[in-house]
């Protein structure tokens, strides 16, 4: 199976060892994973901010870089959703429609088609809050968001299960969004900081050592708040964990 790396834009400028997680722990399922050196964007920040028609060239690079792999993989829910959901700006040929049906975000991928049933070579043994990103969690169906009267699943805990001494603790608002929201913390940063407090402050009191998510972003403005606010518990995206990552 031959897969293509996406690696987002924030997760190379700040957190390259996500990339390397993600790569490392792809290699270990004995994938052949490739990264395209001309990649650069989803399109995100520009669809984002209604300059979607400006996001063109972005997204047909994304297609020329990524076409002609079984599977695009990314470490980011939120660059998927935009790509799968948004990548609109260009004519929908088949090659285009082809490559934003077969670009997943990491846990989807290992959870829906690798099917993974075991990870021997990780061991996390901590307390650990999982922080569902709202893109990943309502825009690509990671799990099932508490508002929504259905059967409970999630994929991104099932896998965390799999890791030898994690322990997973509860918080009174699991998936409400920490207030990131790409340009949103831009825009109104005031409301975006203040939603990231009573984040950071709910995992703090159920007594989570670490934070884990599958975007960095929102990790990123976690982290920022809980310091802040100087609160002890650290954060750290799910390529690690899974990929064995000893902290």
């Amino acid at each position: 199976m031959r897969i293509g790396l996406f690696v987002p834009c924030y997760v190379d400028a700040f957190e390259p060892e996500v990339g390397i997680a993600t790569l490392e722990l792809l290699e270990r399922f004995g994938l052949t994973v490739e990264y395209p050196y001309d990649q650069t964007c989803c399109g995100q920040p520009m669809t984002n901010t209604g300059c979607h028609q400006e996001a063109a060239a972005t997204e047909a690079l994304f297609v020329e870089n990524f076409s002609g792999f079984d599977y695009i993989v990314a470490p980011s829910g939120s660059c998927v959703h935009q790509v799968r959901e948004h990548l609109t700006a260009i004519p929908q040929t088949d090659e285009v429609k082809a490559v934003r049906a077969k670009t997943f975000e990491l846990v989807e991928f290992l959870h829906d088609v690798l099917k993974i049933e075991a990870l021997p070579w990780a061991e996390f043994p901590h307390k650990v809050a999982y922080h569902s990103n709202c893109n990943a969690l309502r825009g690509i169906g990671h799990a099932r968001p508490t508002e929504l009267n259905r059967p409970f699943f999630s994929k991104p805990l099932n896998l965390l299960k799999k890791v030898k001494g994690l322990e997973i603790v509860d918080l009174t608002r699991p998936d409400e969004c920490c207030g990131f929201g790409g340009t949103f913390s831009v825009f109104e940063p005031g409301v975006s900081a203040k939603m990231g407090y009573d984040k950071v402050t709910d995992q703090a009191r159920a007594g989570a050592a670490y934070v884990v998510s599958a975007d960095s972003s929102c990790l990123m403005h976690q982290k920022g708040c809980a310091e802040r606010l100087g609160l002890p518990q650290k954060y750290i995206h799910i390529a690690q964990v899974l990929n064995g990552a000893a902290a």
